[in-house]
């Protein structure tokens, strides 16, 4: 069966175009993206990749077109694929129909930290010995693929609540029918896509209702949002998380969320010490802990797999030291994990400056949704330099002025790097937020650093 894959190079897709050539199918793809490291990394699996959208890419016609969610109408691939009646699919739903019949899935939803968690689960699966295959949107650092079908009966997903293609406006979550879900979070996001909360919680319920009653939902015990989800309708057994609240707590033993005790039904399970930051690292930690006890590990026992935990590439991943100056690369772009990922670091850093770099990449921070939180996340730190691309819809000027003289606004990267190069001194820490490319901000500035 050859495969044709319309955005194959998103982190998405990619893990999509990975799992299906190991299942020994013929796969090939095209997207606007077509350069590394995504095109050397499906390249190095034999699968053949064309840069563009052009209709005689689908020439001969493929068995199947698997459709990415960035597809829109008006693509000539799409138009043709249309017009010819070829065969198509969403992402999800391929996924959904292909893989995970049969599977034990472990789904990760919430707006933040889900990258983070599954791939976090996935390594605790692992050292259990469970073999679990995973699909995880990004660069997982205890593996050296982001998705494999893997030989055990567990499969832990990226349970995302965007929708799933052009022709089916569904969260992709909904396709996967975990067993086990994981519900982090829940706050608006996807301005772009969803009017506000009550939207989205709509589309969690509808993930609530595919989760089997011999199943388990692992839920936020400090999300209201989530709650009431739950009150919609629930008819699977419910394990709660948090910090000193629900089924499973944390107790934190360092400030900076780098150790903490962990308590499940008020019974003591033993202390985790590991590299990551942050009260949400804490929160992600927990819940991945639940979901692998639910799917038959012994907890105890992986409590030493944290400290070898290796987090996934561009969260708070520390990209260079020059003179003293520590540069990090992160994927915060919501206020709320803005906030709680300059709040681990600050109970790091204690009195040390923060500088931040932050370009407002997301669709929903393009369209000014999270403007008024914007200032507000900015908190800790100690000077903010602003990326204003000429095409932002809306003034940045109103978040500067909201810092009180410790925010500036730039048109351009080059500028951001000038600016903050006048700034940084040592002792200082340097974080670039962002969930775009970013036009290699942060390597660059180290190399600036250098010079």
């Amino acid at each position: 069966m050859r495969l044709h894959i319309l955005g194959i190079c998103g982190t998405f897709m990619g893990g999509v175009a990975a799992l299906a050539r190991e299942l020994e199918l013929t796969v090939e793809g095209s997207d606007a993206n077509v350069y590394p490291p995504m095109s050397t990394q499906l390249e190095s699996l034999g699968i053949r990749l064309m840069d563009g959208y052009r209709a005689d890419y689908l020439k001969p016609a493929p068995d199947l077109v698997v459709v990415g969610n960035a597809m829109t109408r008006g693509n000539p691939a799409v138009e043709y694929m249309l017009d010819a009646q070829l065969r198509y699919i969403s992402g999800p739903q391929w996924l959904g129909d292909t893989l995970l019949q049969g599977r034990e899935v472990l789904a990760v939803a919430g707006t933040h930290g889900k990258t983070t968690t599954t791939s976090l689960l996935a390594h605790l699966l692992e050292t259990a010995g469970m073999a679990p295959g995973f699909l995880i949107g990004g660069v997982p650092g205890n593996f050296d693929v982001s998705a494999r079908v893997g030989s055990g009966k567990p499969f832990v997903i990226e349970a995302d609540e965007y929708d799933s293609a052009f022709f089916d406006k569904r969260s992709k979550f909904v396709h996967y029918r975990p067993r086990i879900a994981i519900l982090n979070n829940l706050e608006y996001d996807h301005a772009d896509i969803f009017p506000d909360v009550a939207a989205i919680q709509r589309q969690f319920h509808h993930l609530v209702r595919t989760v089997p009653g011999n199943g388990r939902l692992i839920v936020n015990a400090h999300d209201q949002h989530l709650s009431e989800v739950l009150a919609m309708g629930c008819w699977t057994p419910v394990e709660t998380f948090g910090i000193g609240k629900g089924d499973w707590q944390a107790d934190l033993l360092a400030a900076d969320g780098s150790a903490f005790s962990v308590r499940h039904n008020g019974e003591l399970i033993g202390e985790v010490r590991w590299s990551l930051l942050g009260n949400h690292s804490v929160m992600n930690a927990l819940a991945a802990l639940a979901a692998a006890t639910a799917a038959g590990a012994d907890p105890r026992t992986l409590l030493p797999a944290f400290a070898s935990f290796d987090s996934v590439k561009r969260r708070m991943e520390v990209v260079g030291e020059v003179g003293d100056v520590r540069v990090y690369d992160d994927f915060a772009h919501h206020p709320t994990a803005i906030a709680t990922t300059l709040a681990g670091l600050r109970a790091k850093v204690g009195a040390s400056r923060i500088l931040v770099a932050l370009e407002p990449r997301s669709n929903s921070m393009r369209l000014g949704a999270h403007a008024e939180a914007l200032a507000p996340s900015l908190a800790d730190a100690d000077a903010v330099v602003f990326l204003h691309r000429p095409e932002l819809a809306w003034d940045a000027g109103r978040v500067t002025a909201a810092l009180h003289g410790r925010g500036s606004t730039v048109p351009t990267v080059d500028a951001l790097i000038s600016a903050l190069h006048g700034q940084a001194r040592p002792g200082d820490h340097v974080v670039f937020m962002s969930n775009g490319g970013f036009e290699g901000a942060p390597r660059r500035f180290v190399e600036a650093l250098k010079a």
